[in-house]
C-alpha cells in the first residue's frame, strides 16, 4: 500500500515534431508531427496513476479544448484533479523538436500554468507525499504556490520530492535562491547538468555527494549512462535499460514516477531496485514519441 501523492506542476499540450534528418535552417525538413499530453507535473501524475499510486494533480489550464483533453487523459489514468480553469488564459503548449538520435529542443508557452496560486494546492497531510515540479518555482507568478506547497508539506511531516526542471531557467532563477528555497526537500531528482549547476562540481559523482549533504536522498539521471543514487555515505550507479530511442521528451518525468512508485512502498526497496524501477519506465518512455 502506498501513501497518497499530491503532484503540483504544469499541464500542457506537447506538439512533438520528430525530424527525418538534421535540422535544415532556411529550408524544409520532413517530420512526423504528433500532438500529445505533456507538462512535467502532469506527466509524473499520469505515470503514477497508471502504476496504481493514489495521486492528485494540482495545476491550472485554460478554458479551451486542449485543457479539456488534458483533464480527460489525467482522469483516464486514475488521477484525481485539483485543477483551476483560467478563462482568460490558454492551456500551456510545448513544441518539442526531436532530432535523429532522440535529442530534443523545447519551445515553451506555459500559458495558464503561470496563474497557479497557493490556494490552488491541496494540503499534504502527514503520511502523504508531495511531488513538486521545479518549473513551478522558476517563474515569479507560480513561485508562491510552489513555496507554500513545500512549506505546508514540511510542516505536516509529509515527505517531499522535487526535480529542478531545466538548467536555463534555473540559472536565471539563481542557484543560491534555489538552494535556500528547497533546503527541506526529502528526495531531489536532478539530471547530471542540473546537479553540476547546483553544486559547481564538474564531476557528477561529486555533485551527487554534495547534494546528498543537503538532502536525505538524491537520484541523478545520466541519460544513456543510467542513474546515480546517493544517500549518506552510499553512492550507487545503475546502467540504463536497453531501448531504441525515438524521443527523449519526458524521460526524466517517467524516471521520477517509476522511482517514486517504488520509493513510496512499505517496506522501501533497496536503492538499486529504486533506480531500476525509474530506469525501466524511462526506457519505455523514450521508445515512443511524446512524454507519456
Amino acid at each position: 500500500m502506498r501513501p497518497p501523492v499530491v503532484v503540483v506542476g504544469d499541464a500542457a499540450t506537447d506538439v512533438v515534431a520528430v525530424l527525418s534528418g538534421e535540422p535544415a535552417p532556411g529550408s524544409d525538413r520532413p517530420a512526423s508531427i504528433r500532438v500529445r499530453g505533456g507538462g512535467a507535473g502532469a506527466n509524473v501524475a499520469v505515470h503514477l496513476g497508471r502504476l496504481g499510486v493514489p495521486v492528485t494533480f494540482a495545476g491550472c489550464i485554460g478554458a479551451d479544448a486542449a485543457g479539456s483533453a488534458l483533464l480527460g487523459e489525467l482522469t483516464a489514468a486514475g488521477v484525481d484533479l485539483a485543477v483551476r480553469v483560467i478563462p482568460a488564459a490558454a492551456t500551456g503548449t510545448i513544441v518539442s523538436l526531436v532530432e535523429p538520435g532522440g535529442q530534443r529542443s523545447m519551445l515553451a508557452d506555459r500559458g495558464a500554468n503561470l496563474d497557479l496560486r497557493p490556494e490552488d494546492v491541496p494540503g499534504t497531510a502527514s503520511g502523504e507525499h508531495l511531488h513538486l515540479s521545479g518549473y513551478t518555482l522558476l517563474d515569479p507568478r507560480p513561485r508562491r504556490a510552489g513555496l507554500a506547497a513545500l512549506a505546508a508539506a514540511t510542516a505536516a511531516g509529509a515527505t517531499t520530492s522535487l526535480d529542478p526542471a531545466s538548467t536555463g531557467p534555473l540559472t536565471g532563477y539563481g542557484v543560491d535562491r534555489w538552494l535556500t528555497d528547497t533546503a527541506g526537500v526529502t528526495l531531489l531528482l536532478p539530471n547530471a547538468d542540473e546537479a553540476r549547476l547546483l553544486t559547481g562540481c564538474a564531476d557528477v559523482t561529486d555533485a551527487a555527494r554534495a547534494l546528498a549533504g543537503r538532502h536525505p536522498a538524491v537520484a541523478v539521471t545520466l541519460g544513456a549512462d543510467g542513474a546515480l543514487w546517493c544517500a549518506g555515505d552510499l553512492l550507487l550507479h545503475r546502467p540504463a535499460r536497453p531501448a531504441e530511442v525515438v524521443d527523449t521528451t519526458g524521460a526524466g518525468d517517467a524516471f521520477t514516477a517509476g522511482l517514486l512508485a517504488a520509493w513510496l512502498t512499505d517496506p522501501r526497496p533497496a536503492p538499486a531496485d529504486l533506480l531500476d524501477a525509474g530506469l525501466a519506465l524511462a526506457a519505455e518512455a523514450v521508445a515512443r514519441p511524446g512524454a507519456r
